[in-house]
């Protein structure tokens, strides 16, 4: 029964990056060219978005949304969600409908295929490097300039202990919805961790939860304020992991 377990781990694994690359590769076309001006990235969003879907459907995911505050169109925000396994970008495509850009650490530009795309549309980031972070600033600037969301997992990186059940936060996120005067947005994922963690021998095809809460406005406040907004962003969300935990 073990040696069956692994087995299909392994192949459960391999499967989940071929379902990577099978929607990249038929809509290259589509994707090249809406990657070749920055104002064409929602039609690239809405690839994604089909791309994510495809990925969750075929390693046998399904999700299940409850909403407190709906997201508006031609609004920017600021999304910010605990973060525990790589179908964390998968599900947060497959959930909002507004176009965004991830803030994402540059290790995943490697993945073949995937990274391409990856790197020429998200905002990479080397957490090891205090130039980097500062350029994403410029960068998600000049995004939100251009009516787009920002989404960052503000956990700074997946915790190395799965047992931790969120990770303090990073400023970064409240710092630029602050600078922006934009609303911040917290999302909370139950079962991404168990679905599908980092720990290559673990996870299972079923349902992964999602809680869209109520939006935390930052107008009047300013960059002094960051620290509040951030705990009060992270409560919010921490207390939601607890109740889907019960």
């Amino acid at each position: 029964m073990k040696f069956l377990k692994i087995a299909f781990w392994i192949l459960w694994r391999i499967w989940f990056y071929i379902l990577m690359a099978i929607p990249i590769i038929i809509m290259f076309p589509l994707l090249f060219i809406s990657i070749l001006r920055e104002e064409w990235y929602p039609y690239f969003f809405v690839m994604a978005r089909i791309w994510a879907r495809f990925i969750l459907f075929g390693m046998g995911f399904s999700y299940r949304l409850e909403v407190e505050q709906q997201p508006q169109q031609g609004q920017s925000y600021m999304f910010v969600a605990n973060h525990t396994s790589m179908t964390d970008i998968m599900l947060m495509l497959c959930i909002l409908q507004n176009p965004f850009v991830f803030v994402g650490k540059m290790e995943l530009a490697k993945i073949p295929l995937f990274g391409f795309f990856y790197k020429r549309t998200c905002i990479l980031v080397d957490r090891k490097s205090s130039k980097s972070r500062m350029e994403v600033f410029d960068r998600a600037q000049k995004r939100l300039s251009q009516g787009l969301s920002i989404c960052i997992f503000p956990e700074g990186g997946v915790p190395d202990n799965e047992a931790v059940l969120l990770d303090e936060f990073k400023d970064g996120a409240f710092r630029l919805a602050l600078e922006h005067q934009i609303p911040i947005v917290p999302i909370s994922f139950a079962d991404n961790k168990k679905r599908f963690s980092y720990t290559f021998m673990s996870g299972s095809p079923g349902l992964m939860r999602a809680k869209i809460h109520r939006f935390i406005p930052t107008e009047g406040k300013t960059i002094d304020d960051r620290k509040i907004v951030r705990e009060q962003t992270r409560d919010v969300i921490y207390q939601q992991l607890l109740d889907f935990s019960k």
